[in-house]
């Protein structure tokens, strides 16, 4: 069987999170908000997570307020990019999302905040996550969907296209909320649940949210990217067609990030499991207070 496509470079996508790390200015907005909804969604499960595993290190928001909960014991924190890791909230670990170095059952929770849209193998990683959890372990993650950043997608095709006569990937297709629900059921997690939610964030112009973007470590790391220099007529024209399609009154431009919520239990014996077709000690007619048809039966037949 052929193996995952390589879409993304990966160490470029590393190098990318290490030159973040030495940036004075890390761009952590968008991080500590989902993580700040992660720790949110860890409310509604009265459970206590003894052993917890930070996937992404761009923020130490999500290991702070992991750190914080009553019975966490260990926060684990891995990244691929060494200077990320250092200096967060619980022990450091350099791993790669794509090889994960920890034992079967290492961990009663696994969270991800904004690291995992970057993998090629995600069905991968994510069987990998589900292994290093122990029985009924809980898996949260935030990833971005597939209509992150449509807008800067597209005033750079259509900037490129017209001033160079062809355009390079610029902007990582992502997955969409069916396609990340079906992959939790393949990489064997229980009462797998993914959803979405959309975050909309302004900035001055089209130049300022590309720089921000380079502060998140989330510049092209694209395996099919033009290795080449751009010409800056090419980002000058995107930033005027940014504008002129999508800018409001004072002149701001919107950027859409649709985030992916995955929600994953790993397997156990003890887990709630749908009823089998035909079991229900009750008839849904009944404690509706209709009458039951037949399929296919229309009212007012008999």
């Amino acid at each position: 069987m052929a193996g995952p496509v390589t879409v993304f470079d990966r160490s470029a996508v590393r190098r990318r999170r290490e030159r973040s790390a030495r940036l004075d200015e890390r761009a952590t907005f968008l991080h500590d908000e989902i993580a700040e909804r992660l720790a949110d969604r860890l409310d509604d499960f009265d459970r206590v997570f003894p052993r917890v595993l930070v996937l992404g290190a761009l923020s130490d928001r999500l290991c702070g307020l992991v750190a914080a909960r009553a019975g966490v014991e260990l926060v684990a924190v891995a990244d691929a990019a060494e200077a990320l890791a250092k200096g967060r909230t619980g022990m450091a670990v350099v791993a790669d999302e794509e090889a994960i170095p920890f034992a079967p059952g290492s961990f009663d929770l696994v969270l991800a905040a904004l690291s995992l849209h970057a993998v090629n193998d995600l069905p991968g990683a994510l069987a990998q996550i589900r292994r290093i959890l122990v029985a009924d372990g809980l898996f949260l993650a935030g990833l971005f969907g597939g209509g992150t950043l449509r807008e800067l997608r597209r005033a750079l095709l259509e900037a490129e296209s017209e001033i160079a006569g062809g355009a390079s990937p610029r902007v990582a297709p992502f997955a969409d909320t069916r396609d990340a629900g079906a992959l939790l059921q393949r990489a064997g997690f229980a009462l797998p649940v993914a959803d979405n939610d959309t975050i909309s964030v302004t900035w001055p112009d089209a130049l300022a949210l590309m720089r921000d973007l380079r502060a998140m470590g989330e510049a092209n790391a694209l395996a099919a990217r033009s290795r080449g220099p751009t010409r800056r007529a090419v980002f000058a024209a995107a930033a005027a067609r940014y504008r002129s399609l999508f800018g409001d009154a004072e002149g701001r431009i919107p950027a859409t990030f649709e985030i992916l919520f995955l929600t994953g239990w790993a397997p156990s014996a003890d887990q709630q499991r749908p009823l089998r077709p035909g079991s229900a000690a009750a008839r849904l007619a009944e404690a509706l207070g209709t009458e039951e048809r037949s399929a296919g039966e229309r009212a007012g037949e008999g």
